[in-house]
């Protein structure tokens, strides 16, 4: 029995594989809302061949996204660990931007995404405290304006993908220099930033599209 099992264990691990691999492609090039019916076309398998592996999309992004979701974290922590704090948040950002601009489904998740809410709050969640721990290192160490929150850095890959997506990964990286620009602290006399930061409620209504709470 073990021997007749072998062959159709290892042809259900090539479908899975198959499908995992055209999934990442076609996410990647579209979106997240790539259906299980265009997966299965991309596989050359039958769309319950899918569902039996990956029944609810979330299921499936979460597959697809955990090495990504490690490697920016992995990122955060290297930022910590730079000698300068403000150096390690640059570097950061622009390892996203890069990241952003090859996976449009990195991108929708990375910005909320009502495909994939809850992964998309867990990652943020999981990210913005070793963030967090860079901004107030680099604020201690004079580089960053006082005034800015852990909540006004997660709206920077928002800001840039809404630019690298149609303009490209130069187009990108101008937008994310200006946008540092603006978190530098200048002697003297800066004036405060306008208004209040956004609340980590008030940051996922904006990332995840919903209209933003009241203040």
């Amino acid at each position: 029995m073990a021997t007749a099992d072998r062959p159709l264990r290892r042809d259900a691990e090539r479908n899975r594989e198959r499908i995992l691999g055209e999934a990442r492609r076609l996410v990647a090039h579209s979106g997240l809302g790539v259906s299980h019916d265009e997966i299965a076309r991309a596989a050359e398998v039958g769309v319950g061949t899918v569902y039996r592996r990956f029944p609810r999309k979330e299921v499936l992004l979460e597959e697809l996204f955990a090495a990504q979701l490690d490697t920016v974290a992995e990122l955060a922590e290297g930022a910590a660990a730079h000698d300068s704090a403000w150096d390690g948040l640059c570097e950061f950002l622009e390892h996203v931007l890069r990241m952003q601009a090859a996976d449009r489904g990195l991108r929708e998740l990375l910005n909320g995404s009502a495909h994939a809410p809850a992964l998309a709050r867990r990652a943020r969640e999981r990210i913005a405290p070793l963030v967090g721990a860079v901004l107030r290192r680099a604020q201690d160490e004079g580089d960053v304006r006082a005034d800015v929150e852990v909540t006004d850095v997660a709206l920077i890959p928002l800001m840039t993908s809404a630019v690298v997506a149609p303009g490209g990964l130069d187009a990108g990286r101008r937008a994310l220099a200006l946008l540092l620009a603006g978190l530098r602290r200048v002697p003297d006399d800066q004036p405060p930033l306008p208004a209040s930061a956004l609340s980590p409620a008030r940051l996922d209504a904006v990332l995840g599209g919903e209209p933003t709470l009241p203040s």
